[in-house]
């Protein structure tokens, strides 16, 4: 893959839901009028440890900067299952925003059940002075991304995160665990052990958040897949084996079960060794950890080759009308500009996903100097795609490996539950 390269040189309605929870979207009706700029909305799932606040700092640039377009941002909570399960909700009652953030997983449920513009029509027909934007700005591994298994575009690459592992360092030095020697799960789980058996703090947390990111990582960084051929495949013995691999660091005391807020806070104030966790936490921790921290790249099992699955999202637009589909595409252009990639990652720690990320100078020297970032570009030729369910069922798929991976770390069978859930994903998207 190029990417290391350019980088471092440079449908079930779910009517429990509240559409007041969701803001009031900007449909085609909330088009500014003749003498005012465009109204649109940005949905996000960014909350402010992971992002947020350099939304805002960025919608607000964009908006000062102008006048023919106005940007309201809307905060999702419940990251990208949250924001799908609230679009689904508004959609239904015709109410959509015009730009929204799309997980990498939920990639063919949007495309099988909602309605978008795809950015190169939009180019086409309404910014015919932008019809190279696309190719210049993105190298076509990343670009792929963003598109569907019909190869229809749904949006663009925005934020590209992998897994990583934070340390802090006064833990891992009390326990007397050296960084350098983690370079397998296999290492990690004796690390933890260590860290639990000989300071008063627990050893690893791995992040339980509302999708099965991190667990895709471990699957398929033990030779296993989650999704082959279209299908569910992670019920394989190496996928059995990750799982109970798992469940024994939580049974033997050297990894927490806990949930995400919850673990996330406990390595905040010091209270555990080790965080596999997304890099886009990278802002969070250096902010608020009073301790030395560092990151090393989330390794693979010993023998096996590190595969990371691609977290993060695209830019989709779902505007309808002409007016505000040309006014998102003129935001979506300025995110796009180097500085404000620049600020993106610095903000947040996504791998910036542009060619031209690089003509930042200061980028540069974060990629290059920081402590935590360099940790996200090791290995960065083993990406893969964070595993997107065909169907129509894709979220509910998800949930699935959600609920799995909880009953799981609850004590129940592993051979018996993995292959279960293999098979009723199988049998919900043939």
């Amino acid at each position: 893959m190029k990417l290391k390269k350019w980088l471092l040189s440079g449908l079930t309605l779910l009517t429990g839901l509240s559409l007041a929870a969701c803001g009031n979207s900007s449909g085609e009706g909330d088009s500014a009028a003749s003498d005012g700029p465009v109204e649109i909305e940005y949905w996000y799932p960014n909350a402010d440890t992971q992002g947020g606040q350099t939304v805002t700092e960025l919608i607000n640039e964009f908006n000062e900067s102008q006048d023919e377009v106005h940007v309201t941002g809307v905060f999702q909570s419940g990251m990208y299952q949250g924001l799908m399960q609230n679009l689904q909700t508004n959609a239904a009652a015709g109410q959509v925003p015009a730009l929204v953030q799309i997980g990498w997983s939920y990639r063919e449920y949007f495309a099988n059940n909602f309605e978008y513009s795809q950015p190169q029509e939009i180019i086409d027909n309404l910014s015919t002075e932008d019809s190279s934007f696309i190719t210049d700005k993105f190298e076509e591994n990343i670009y792929s991304l963003a598109t569907a298994n019909d190869d229809s575009q749904v949006g663009l690459p925005y934020s590209l995160s992998v897994p990583v592992i934070y340390l802090n360092m006064d833990i891992l030095n009390e326990a007397g665990v050296n960084k350098d020697d983690l370079k397998t799960w296999e290492d990690i789980r004796e690390a933890a052990q260590t860290i639990s058996e000989n300071t008063d703090h627990t050893g690893l947390y791995i992040q339980e958040a509302e999708d099965n990111w991190n667990i895709q990582s471990m699957v398929e960084s033990n030779g296993s897949q989650m999704l082959k051929d279209g299908k569910a495949a992670f019920a394989d013995d190496k996928g059995k084996e990750t799982y109970q691999f798992y469940q024994d660091m939580v049974e033997e005391g050297s990894a927490i079960h806990a949930s995400g807020e919850d673990g996330q806070q406990a390595f905040i104030s010091g209270n555990i060794g080790m965080w596999h966790q997304t890099i886009a936490q990278r802002t969070n921790v250096m902010n608020n950890a009073n301790f030395e921290a560092v990151a090393i790249p989330s390794p693979a099992f010993e023998g096996e080759e590190i595969n990371k699955p691609a977290g993060g999202s695209m830019l989709v637009v779902t505007a309808k009308d002409d007016d505000q589909q040309l006014a998102a595409w003129k935001f979506m252009k300025f995110l796009y500009e180097p500085d404000n990639i620049a600020a993106w990652t610095k903000g947040t720690g996504y791998v910036p996903p542009t060619k031209d990320a690089s003509d930042n100078e200061e980028l540069q020297t974060l990629i290059k100097d920081d402590k935590i970032f360099p940790a996200a570009y090791a290995n960065l030729e083993n990406l893969v795609p964070w595993a997107p369910f065909p169907g129509n069922s894709g979220m509910q798929a998800e949930q699935m490996l959600i609920d799995l991976k909880d009953r799981v770390l609850g004590g129940a069978d592993v051979d018996t539950e993995v292959q279960k859930t293999q098979d009723e994903i199988n049998q919900l998207i043939k």
